[in-house]
């Protein structure tokens, strides 16, 4: 059974940092090919938020362009996402997100809020 455990969300003052990390467990078959990272605000639809493929290229949002990084530790089945200058409009539900050709894996999200 694949399980993706987020942890690392929490409460920030607007320009602060976090780290979210996403522990991945279980095999997939055919492998995992791209890593993302989603977030969610209230009343707003689920955004991709970064990416990072197996090779390692990244892509991110326009809106965190610069202060997000995406990173990947295939050694330790990790994802992980550093949030830097963060911006109360940053505030919402982070989902970590895997995926390959055939199946895509969900975790249950983790909590980032940012205060002014």
């Amino acid at each position: 059974q694949v399980q993706l455990v987020e942890s690392g969300g929490g409460l920030v003052q607007a320009g602060g940092s976090l780290r979210l990390s996403c522990v991945v467990s279980g095999r997939i078959q055919g492998g995992v090919e791209t890593m993302n990272w989603y977030r969610q605000a209230p009343e707003k639809q689920r955004e991709l938020v970064a990416t990072i493929e197996s090779g390692g290229r990244t892509n991110y949002a326009d809106s965190v362009k610069g202060r997000f990084a995406i990173s990947r530790d295939n050694t330790k089945n990790t994802v992980s996402l550093q949030m830097n200058n963060l911006r109360p409009e940053d505030a919402a539900v982070y989902f970590c997100n895997i995926r390959n050709s055939w199946r895509e894996f969900w975790g249950q999200g983790t909590q980032v809020t940012v205060s002014s």
